[in-house]
């Protein structure tokens, strides 16, 4: 899901963060734009651009393969 990064700092948008942008601005969210939900995605570990040697991304990688959706979750 996440985004091979070529310049790590470089990139402010994806392809995810636009199709959500839109969404979200379809259903009433103002102030909402693909760069404010690329930095969402960002700090949720969900797009994860640290460069391919950066022992962070290794850490990030390793955190989302852990991750679990709670049982209780609808």
């Amino acid at each position: 899901m996440a985004p091979t990064p070529s310049s790590p700092q470089s990139q402010t948008q994806s392809d995810l963060s636009r199709q959500l942008a839109r969404v979200l601005k379809q259903r009433g969210w103002r102030f909402v734009g693909p760069t404010t939900v690329y930095s969402f995605l960002q700090a949720m570990g969900i797009i994860n651009d640290h460069a391919e040697d950066c022992v962070v991304r290794a850490q990030v990688e390793q955190a989302l393969d852990q991750w679990q959706r709670p049982a209780d979750y609808r």
